[in-house]
């Protein structure tokens, strides 16, 4: 038998409105792992929980339990308790009967479900309160009803659905504690759902980290904090500075200003992402810095300083327990086992296109000066006007697919939002040391990369200018 208790495989879903929640998702869940989704608001974290629960169908993919395909079981025969933020305990029920309302529906002797009750508030550290109104009760003290409710059928999977989210930060640093120490105890397996990074890290044994519907890595939260995958990752989990940079030569890198010595190697000449968290750049005199810059801001945080470096365009976050003072020159040194390069996302935005009656580009309503004719060897246009192929055949406008792809560099964001050939809100946003990556999701349920100096916010409505002569042009027919 596996010793996998869920396994997801090419997992996708798509709703009514075309919107695409969960895109080609695998994931393998041991037993007794305590496995947390994170991400952004609106990443697929939640929807993904809700297919491994029951209550919503993957549009493509299986979703396994010790080995059997239970993707279209319902909810109530899968061996899984939901425990949400909303804990939606019965307000008029006492603390008894709340937890023990699902063994009442399935009929078990009373003097079992006393033994069982008593067992699961034991569990959460509130025996002695079987009588007490739900409304007596703290936030906290609620959230463990609402975790002992689900404990108490003795599920072989926890799903937890942001379940601190409405606690206050001290109760929920203590809950963590607790329900990391509960897992321990009861060894059975748990899938949490968070957008909270230190959750995540403290919490969990394997983490899956979400964006726009995909995974962007799998792993311990060692892995995912050192040895992040990507630039999405590098930003969303802890503090980082990330910055453009190219190989020099063996194991050297120039970014930020400097050539570094790393342990990340790739060929002369690859464009790379460095990550660089800010504990590990060390202050140091300008003369012996590889790089110099001006310190712009001093912040003290309790435990460190954060004191951000300004070094041409390139602004660099600094954690350490020494201060500076707000226009300083210092250096900055980075050890070699401490910068993380990556080979840079080579992105490029790939865009449908349209072709009009003329056979004429367009774009979201735009007529790009550019006739389909230059893209297809040898076709033209016949007496009748039509698009004809060096036969004299007719080639059927309807089957060619048109696509232009345009560098994020290429594109520019405006506020002037008629200017744009296309519209949408930002997405999301990673700070590169010289500029911004943004993500724009259009009206067209598309998402464009952009890069950009400026900096704009979460949400934001925005045009974006495509310069046509940017473009390059595709066809498939």
């Amino acid at each position: 038998m596996s010793e996998n208790i869920i396994e997801l495989k090419h997992i996708s879903k798509v709703f009514e409105d075309g919107f695409q929640a969960v895109s080609d998702l695998n994931l393998e869940v041991k037993k007794g792992e305590f496995v947390t989704f994170l991400g952004p608001s609106g990443c697929g974290k939640t929807t993904t929980l809700r297919m491994i629960a029951g209550f919503e169908i993957p549009s493509e993919g299986e979703i396994l339990l010790n080995g059997k395909d239970i993707t279209k079981l319902p909810p109530n025969e899968r061996p899984v308790n939901t425990v949400f933020q909303r804990y939606a305990l019965f307000p008029h029920m006492n603390i008894y009967d709340n937890i023990s309302f699902g063994l009442k529906i399935k009929k078990m002797p009373k003097n079992v479900i006393d033994k069982k009750v008593k067992r699961v508030l034991d569990l959460v550290d509130l025996e002695g309160f079987e009588n007490r109104k739900v409304s007596t009760l703290s936030g906290g003290q609620q959230q463990r009803i609402a975790i002992a409710r689900a404990l108490v059928n003795e599920p072989e999977i926890l799903l937890l659905d942001e379940p601190l989210g409405a606690l206050d930060l001290k109760m929920r640093k203590e809950m963590q504690l607790e329900l990391k120490a509960m897992h321990d105890r009861l060894g059975i397996t748990f899938i949490y759902v968070t957008h909270d990074q230190e959750e995540a890290l403290t919490m969990s044994d394997k983490i899956l980290v979400m964006s726009e519907g995909k995974a962007q890595q799998i792993g311990t939260p060692e892995d995912i904090y050192n040895e992040p995958k990507n630039a999405f990752v590098a930003d969303f989990i802890g503090d980082s500075n990330i910055y453009n940079g190219i190989m020099t030569g063996k194991l050297k890198a120039r970014f930020a200003g400097g050539e570094f010595n790393c342990v990340d190697d790739f060929e002369e000449g690859t464009h790379i992402t460095a990550v660089v968290r800010p504990e590990d750049v060390v202050i140091t005199e300008p003369e012996k810095g590889i790089i110099q810059g001006r310190v712009d801001s001093v912040i003290f945080k309790g435990i460190h300083y954060e004191i951000t470096v300004i070094s041409g365009k390139t602004e660099t976050v600094i954690q350490t327990v020494k201060s500076a003072n707000v226009g300083d020159r210092v250096g900055m040194y980075v050890e070699p086992d401490n910068i993380h390069i990556m080979k840079a996302d080579d992105s490029i935005n790939i865009i449908p296109v349209d072709i009009n009656n003329d056979y004429k580009l367009e774009l979201n309503g735009h007529v790009i000066d550019r006739s389909v004719t230059k893209l297809i060897k040898n076709a033209k246009r016949n007496s009748d006007g039509n698009l004809v192929d060096e036969h004299g055949d007719l080639i059927d406008k309807s089957r060619l697919k048109i696509y232009a792809t345009i560098l994020p560099g290429d594109i520019e964001m405006t506020d002037n939002i008629e200017d744009g050939i296309v519209q949408g809100h930002i997405s999301n946003l990673i700070y590169k040391g010289d500029h911004y990556s943004y993500v724009i999701r259009t009206e067209m349920d598309q998402d464009f990369i952009v890069d950009d100096e400026d900096l704009w916010n979460m949400d934001d409505f925005v045009g974006l200018i495509i310069p046509k002569d940017k473009m390059k042009f595709t066809v498939k027919h």
